[in-house]
């Protein structure tokens, strides 16, 4: 496939940092905090309930402050970003699809994490991770910046990355399984590629849609139950699609979207 750009004016990240050099997805700590805010709530109410009100259980207010400041890396943690806005709207709505939705995010927002993509994804079911391909992954996007030492916490960062996500099972070994595919997880799937400027049938064969481990001919009829749901527009005439997110994207974002051509 021909790449794509990020575009970080809507919320991706690029370069050769990211958060798996200290942390995982942070599954449960991102469950916890939104468990705690209502939906409509301000990213100053997301902190304060972080740090002032200890959602997250955390001992010191040191460790609240960087636990709320690496969720916002990976998450935005700001319902003025698309990425968090949609993410908060679909979790709420499709509580299956929240590790796989998490995970798109992340994937958006960190590029390390992202780097070890493919080192998950073309494996097999059933079959045992190789930690060199990660680490060799992972070397690839950054080069001599990190040491062997960082290096290898990426990869148990990321490796755990992929366990919360349901892609791996195993507490020391890990095997790949393959993840079942939920409407709100392919709605944001869908919605990454439209923000790179993907339109048409191309969005079913993004890098996106590659996590969820379903051809393009598999995830046609979950689109049609999205769209059934009201999470985006569909319309399907032969090999001729139509997708849009009227209700998702404000008007900015979609001219913004387009400008990634």
């Amino acid at each position: 496939m021909t790449p794509h750009p990020y575009n970080e004016r809507l919320g991706f990240r690029t370069g050769d940092k990211g958060t798996h050099t200290s942390r995982t997805m942070m599954l449960v700590e991102l469950t916890a905090l939104l468990n705690a805010c209502p939906r409509d709530c301000s990213r100053a109410a997301y902190v304060s309930a972080a740090v002032e009100e200890n959602a997250l259980g955390k001992q010191t207010a040191a460790t609240r402050k960087l636990t709320v400041q690496r969720l916002s890396e990976l998450y935005c943690i700001d319902p003025a970003e698309p990425l968090f806005r949609i993410l908060r709207y679909l979790w709420n709505r499709d509580q299956e699809g929240r590790p796989l939705i998490a995970l798109l995010c992340a994937l958006a927002r960190d590029p390390l994490l992202r780097a070890t993509s493919a080192a998950v994804l073309e494996m097999r079911a059933g079959e045992e991770l190789s930690r060199q391909s990660m680490t060799n992954a992972v070397r690839h996007q950054v080069a001599d910046r990190l040491n062997d030492a960082t290096l290898d916490k990426v990869v148990r960062n990321a490796s755990s990355s992929w366990a919360q996500s349901g892609h791996l099972d195993g507490r020391v070994r890990k095997f790949r399984r393959k993840v079942r595919v939920t409407p709100g997880a392919l709605t944001y799937a869908l919605i990454l590629g439209f923000l790179q400027g993907i339109r048409g049938a191309r969005l079913f064969e993004s890098e996106w849609t590659q996590v969820l481990d379903a051809s393009p001919g598999e995830l046609r009829p979950i689109a049609m139950e999205a769209k059934r749901l009201g999470y985006l527009d569909l319309k399907i005439a032969g090999e001729i699609v139509e997708l849009g997110f009227s209700t998702l994207l404000t008007n900015k974002e979609l001219i913004e979207s387009r400008g990634t051509h």
